[in-house]
């Protein structure tokens, strides 16, 4: 069974249990009207450059590119100033796009990838964080098994508040994806003798390519 029809499967049993069916858009427009509202900082910054500041200010790093079709010189900028193999693991949301001279694959990324690319669904500006939907089209191993993670996000697709992102989440015509990930620069903890190491529990480095 696909985790889609599983899903579909266990809501089914709850709406049965409850005895009620699927929701109308009466009624789903009044349970979003009791969403609270909450109080949410003024930010007096342009959001792509509050973005960048507050990421960067983390250990990412950040590069900006006019077009979608300027990613892939992006990501090859990338990957030959850190001087990694020449192959990656490319979430499908990106097989749009050309990568010459990179071996490339769109499934999971295993123990030996060096490099992945993926498409964020938004970022935040106000703490400086992506956010990451899993799929098929951006595997989650992407976000946690390479060393060196690139991530494309459309300035578009930035948002000022983490209020605003959940709503784009539950706007996916998709539907709500089985896992989220909230990634706010490189993988760190400081565990060890109190000092900070980097790559912990994930990428020891986290780029993000900004389009437009």
């Amino acid at each position: 069974m696909s985790t889609s029809n599983a899903r579909d499967a266990i809501l089914g049993s709850v709406r049965n249990a409850l005895r009620r069916g699927p929701l109308d858009d009466t009624r789903r427009a009044e349970l979003d009207a009791r969403v609270p509202r909450h109080t949410r900082p003024a930010q007096g910054e342009d959001l792509v450059a509050r973005f960048i500041r507050k990421f960067e200010s983390r250990a990412g790093t950040t590069a900006r590119v006019a077009s979608r079709a300027d990613v892939p010189a992006a990501v090859e900028a990338y990957r030959a100033g850190k001087g990694l193999p020449a192959r990656a693991a490319v979430g499908a949301a990106l097989q749009d796009l050309a990568f010459p001279g990179l071996e490339i694959h769109h499934g999971a990324a295993g123990v030996s990838e060096m490099l992945s690319v993926s498409q964020a669904l938004a970022g935040i500006a106000e703490p400086g964080s992506l956010m990451m939907a899993s799929g098929p089209a951006s595997p989650i191993t992407h976000n946690f098994v390479p060393d060196d993670h690139v991530v494309v996000l459309d300035a578009g697709a930035i948002v000022g508040h983490f209020e605003e992102a959940w709503a784009v989440l539950r706007a996916r015509a998709e539907g709500m994806p089985r896992a989220t990930n909230i990634i706010s620069g490189p993988s760190r903890t400081a565990d060890v003798e109190q000092t900070i190491q980097l790559g912990a529990h994930g990428p020891r480095r986290v780029h993000v390519i900004i389009v437009g």
